[in-house]
């Protein structure tokens, strides 16, 4: 349709263009056309990654942090004792208010991501709120660790459009998960690593939480990992 009318317009001019003016349209029409593509990487950039794939056999494990300070340490000791790096998210007023602990977990080699605040629901949020809040929690892990975080794992997994485009405008990685083990509602740990156990596969992104029984049944979910042959790496090289 542009370029109808671009001809249209030529057609009923009683004098020539000139150079200028048809290097103006020109352009005129890259930026049309370049628009279009810019939306394209937009919504491409703003999409969640569920798992990834590097051809490796390689998994990724997020452990979600708003609460649960005590069990950390020892989840620690036991991905060390397994040499897995996994990507912890932590929230801004748990950083703010464990940074001792928040500082054990980077100093560990661990990869640190954003879960935004306070873990406020970002489906009730409008874009202005879901960038205040990623900005206010990467400001307090900044401070605290140091580090420019580019993860983001919202708080429930909500995605609504808001929470996408403000990830994405942040320049963010919006990340979720293949595999749940619903550690928040305290199972047992041989249910977790069960759990685990039937749903891992290449390129998955395993999500936990610091629960007494998650760290009871880390050292099982890593058996696991090793008899299927699968790695566990930070999720930034499983999504590269």
């Amino acid at each position: 349709m542009f370029f109808r009318t671009l001809i249209q317009t030529i057609k009923t001019k009683k004098k020539l263009f000139s150079l200028c003016g048809v290097a103006a349209l020109l352009s005129l029409s890259a930026v049309y056309i370049c628009g279009d593509f810019g939306q394209e990487d937009l919504a491409a950039a703003a999409a969640p990654y569920y798992n990834g794939e590097t051809g490796e056999k390689q998994v990724a494990i997020c452990v979600n942090v708003d609460w649960g300070e005590d069990y950390i340490p020892p989840m620690l000791a036991t991905f060390a004792a397994h040499d897995v790096k996994a990507t912890f998210f932590l929230t801004g007023r748990w950083t703010e208010k464990f940074p001792d602990v928040a500082k054990e977990i980077l100093d560990s080699g661990m990869e640190i991501g954003n879960h935004g605040l306070k873990h406020t629901s970002p489906n009730r949020m409008s874009y202005e709120e879901n960038k205040a809040d990623i900005e206010a929690a990467a400001s307090i892990i900044e401070d605290t660790l140091h580090v420019k975080t580019v993860l983001f794992a919202p708080a429930a997994g909500e995605i609504d459009e808001q929470v996408q485009q403000a990830a994405a405008d942040l320049g963010y990685r919006l990340i979720l998960w293949s595999v749940d083990t619903i550690d928040w509602q305290k199972p047992e740990a041989e249910t977790i690593v069960t759990r685990v156990a039937d749903q891992v596969e290449d390129g998955s992104i395993i999500l936990m939480h610091p629960t007494e029984h998650t760290a009871a049944a880390l050292e099982g979910i890593l058996d696991v990992l090793a008899e299927k042959g699968l790695k566990a790496v930070p999720v930034s090289a499983l999504i590269e």
